[in-house]
């Protein structure tokens, strides 16, 4: 009898990086964390299928519930972690639920958006400060 294939979700539970149950997928892209407290910007670090790291000007409290917006997705969970950094605070953020494999890879098609539209933005500016137009 053969053996039949895994089903995406299947694979995506057998993988284990180290310690973790799920890779990471390291980032600089800015996000957003909103609470019932405050809507703030941040920096999103870095997510895995199970949690990201989001970096703020001021750590949050450990408890802390909210979700990450980040371009059209909302990913609920809680703050599990703070560190601060001398020039910001780094929070680990465990979700509610496992997101999808899919929603990893369309935050990191959005990252690469993100920087390919930085880059262009940044030449565009090059070219009228050059050409005079700024």
């Amino acid at each position: 009898m053969a053996a039949q294939p895994l089903s995406s979700a299947a694979q995506d539970e057998a993988v284990s990086t180290g310690r973790r149950a799920a890779a990471r997928l390291r980032l600089a892209v800015p996000a957003r964390f909103v609470s019932i407290y405050a809507t703030q910007s941040c920096v999103l670090m870095d997510i895995s299928r199970t949690g990201a790291r989001i970096a703020l000007p001021a750590p949050l409290a450990e408890g802390k519930s909210g979700y990450i917006e980040i371009g059209r997705l909302e990913i609920f969970g809680m703050i599990v972690r703070a560190e601060r950094r001398p020039e910001m605070a780094v929070n680990a953020m465990e979700f509610d639920d496992p997101i999808l494999h899919e929603d990893v890879l369309r935050i990191r098609r959005f990252a690469e958006g993100f920087e390919l539209r930085n880059q262009q933005a940044l030449r565009d500016q090059v070219r009228r400060w050059v050409a005079g137009d700024s």
